[in-house]
């Protein structure tokens, strides 16, 4: 069994001070004797496009994801930044998951594969984040010294097809970093993260923003669930942290009783 913990946030658009409020809680996940920690979406940054634009670095390069590293090699945990805004070679920017090992080495990242353009009936009403970043195009399950991890970014937890490669990739965990808008997290957040476990049989650790960014308001009710869909800690609002411990029996009951990977008869060869 392993500590894993959540940092739930009320990030703005100044990094110094959202980096500030995630240093506290790593120090308390520290003592707790954690050994991963994820935050949400948009943790670095969350502002405008200007912000992201004028806040961007190089993969594995700049000042920003340096601070990060030294975090993740201070307290001594694997550290998973839910996303930051990534300059690319073409000019353009992705919303990146950036994991960093405990010895503050930058070993994977994960470019969000699906971009959210939406209306939302809050006070920002338009979502348009194909205006400020490009979407990717890999999915990604990194190995730990926790478990194998599947990656993942808000909106994507819409779309269950990119859960089963995850699960088909070996992924124990799923991580769900997110900026779910306050209108959709109170009608789908919970539903969707359990549905992700369930259908998945793995642990899911949903960490998201939560209050007022300007003119946005985020959901909160960070949550980690088993294989089982259940809910075994959450957050609902303030920034703070959430700890449980991954346990790999338990995983292994819950995908030997239930086979749904071995029952599965649907396939690319299925035909009507």
């Amino acid at each position: 069994m392993s500590k894993v913990g959540i940092v739930q946030m009320n990030s703005g658009a100044n990094p110094e001070a959202n980096i500030q409020q995630l240093q506290l809680q790593l120090k308390y996940l520290n003592l707790q004797q954690t050994k991963l920690a994820l935050t949400p979406e948009n943790s670095i940054v969350f502002g405008t496009k200007e912000d992201y634009q004028n806040y961007a670095e190089p993969l594995g390069n700049g000042k920003l994801q340096n601070q990060l590293a030294n975090l993740a090699l201070e307290y001594r945990l694997w550290l998973i930044i839910g996303s930051f805004p990534i300059k690319n070679a073409d000019g353009g920017l992705s919303a990146t998951c950036l994991v960093f090992n405990d010895n503050g080495k930058l070993v994977d990242y994960y470019h969000k594969l699906h971009i959210f353009d939406a209306i939302v009936e809050d006070s920002h009403h338009r979502y348009r984040e194909s205006d400020i970043f490009s979407a990717g195009n890999a999915i990604k399950v990194v190995q730990t010294a926790i478990g194998n991890i599947g990656l993942s970014i808000c909106y994507d937890v819409r779309f269950p097809q990119l859960y089963q490669l995850l699960r088909q990739q070996g992924a124990d965990i799923i991580v769900i970093p997110a900026a779910f808008t306050k209108v959709t997290g109170e009608a789908h957040w919970d539903i969707l993260v359990r549905a992700r476990a369930i259908e998945t049989q793995c642990w899911v650790l949903a960490a998201n923003q939560w209050g007022r960014h300007g003119v946005r308001e985020t959901w909160g009710h960070s949550m980690i669930v088993n294989p089982w869909g259940t809910i075994v800690a959450i957050q609902q609002q303030g920034t703070g942290t959430i700890i449980a411990e991954t346990n790999n029996k338990q995983l292994a009951s819950t995908r030997n009783k239930m086979p749904i990977t071995n029952h599965t008869r649907i396939s690319s060869q299925l035909s009507n």
